[in-house]
């Protein structure tokens, strides 16, 4: 590239281009990857332009770098970009390619500007007035999840410089505000009871990477044996239903085609025994008794999961300029080893790493924090998906043993609700 620039005497000013062709999360694999990139350079870039680029899948979001010199070694003029090329030419090129392997694209309107953006940038100004609560709220929730005590969460919001005043209800300033501002206000979640075992809950601290599994191995023990209880006699019942239903088992495999109906019938029961098992139920009071136990738990973990997406949306700025990091992160290591072509990345690369600065953070801390919100979403999600799963098999065999009665599960739980509001004491 440096002889072409030589050879035209075109050494001065820009030396280069720099596109990205971000794909969404878990949308393309990396050949894929690779395979438009490089067809987006052939296409827009052509033969005449001196060009590298490559693919990287370092972050959440797969991709490709590309980068081409600003004279052209055929004739030795200069690339142009004028104003509007994205929405003329650059976009549409990247959406058709993303279409022919059936990927997302971005609507470009008329201005230019895509239609459906993903992201919005966080504007702490609103019609000129300043809001201070999503700031402060962004902070808390921050400083909640990196402290391990209470006393260390007061210590992190007075390093942000927060001055705090604490008394019935904490409150909370910092300069460039009127007044002070009371957290337990925003709801049960910044009360001082919940802002305590929230620490214990979320403290980053409690974050270890998974361990490697050891390879498994046999372990020779001692057991004293014990007797089964007896079953129930709602256990009973479809117990001898799974026997009955498990007696295909002698069946053929090469006829077990046939018998797809009872096979899927045989695995409802197995679950729907196991359940009655696992939680003793006897009757089908009991029965009703689980399931509201079940329902209030998944209602619980719904609040939680949306605590959490809100906790994760305070922070997308940061975790926005996180990711455009990493991507500069090879080109920053470049100029550091003295290579002054990435001068432009590296002066991105400092203006991001300050913007997080400023805001009180530093890279590693974001790093964290978002680890912590992806693994806690995680680990809520399976819990409710197990929940879930509980309240369909009791749901079934309500419905079962209801239908035998001539009375719907709807009608059964109004009459508990009508039982539970006559026991309550008259005011």
């Amino acid at each position: 590239m440096k002889s072409t620039k030589v050879k035209f005497g075109k050494t001065d000013k820009r030396q280069a281009y720099h596109f990205i062709i971000s794909f969404e999360e878990g949308e393309v694999d990396d050949d894929t990857a690779f395979e438009i990139t490089q067809r987006f350079a052939k296409e827009y870039i052509g033969n005449e332009y001196e060009v590298v680029f490559s693919v990287h899948n370092n972050t959440d979001h797969k991709h490709g770098h590309i980068i081409f010199n600003s004279v052209n070694m055929v004739n030795g003029k200069k690339y142009r970009y004028e104003k509007g090329d994205w929405a003329k030419y650059i976009q549409p090129l990247t959406n058709r390619l993303c279409e022919e392997y059936g990927l997302s694209t971005i609507d470009i309107s008329a201005d230019g500007k895509g239609i459906n953006e993903r992201y919005k940038d966080w504007n702490p100004y609103r019609d000129g007035k300043f809001i201070w609560k999503d700031m402060v709220m962004r902070d808390v929730d921050s400083c909640i999840v990196q402290a391990s005590t209470y006393d260390s969460f007061l210590g992190l919001m007075e390093e942000k410089g927060y001055t705090i005043k604490q008394g019935k209800h904490m409150a909370v300033m910092m300069p460039g505000m009127k007044r002070y501002m009371r957290i337990d206000a925003w709801g049960s979640e910044y009360t001082k009871e919940r802002i305590t075992e929230r620490i214990r809950e979320e403290s980053i601290a409690d974050y270890k990477p998974q361990k490697e599994r050891s390879q498994p191995k046999i372990v020779y023990c001692k057991f004293t044996r014990y007797k089964r209880a007896k079953l129930t006699g709602l256990q009973k019942k479809y117990f001898a239903k799974l026997y009955r239903t498990g007696k295909l088992k002698k069946r053929s495999y090469s006829q077990a085609w046939k018998y797809r109906d009872d096979i899927k019938k045989m695995h409802k029961l197995h679950a729907q025994y196991t359940f009655l098992s696992k939680y003793g139920i006897k009757d089908i009071g009991e029965l009703n008794d689980r399931w509201q136990v079940l329902d209030d738990k998944r209602k619980s973990i719904n609040r939680e999961i949306s605590r959490v997406r809100r906790g994760e949306k305070a922070s997308e700025k940061l975790f926005k300029a996180l990711e455009k990091i990493d991507e500069l992160s090879e080109s920053e290591n470049c100029y550091i080893r003295g290579d002054d072509f990435f001068k432009e990345e590296h002066e991105q690369y400092i203006l991001l790493s300050d913007e997080i600065k400023n805001q009180g953070y530093t890279v590693e801390e974001i790093r964290s924090l978002k680890e912590h919100y992806k693994n806690k979403y995680a680990e809520l999600r399976s819990i409710l998906k197990d929940v879930k799963k509980q309240l369909k098999i009791s749901d079934e065999i309500i419905r079962e043993e209801n239908e035998k009665s001539g009375r719907s599960i709807e009608e059964v739980r109004e009459e508990k609700q009508i039982k539970e509001k006559d026991k309550q004491p008259q005011k």
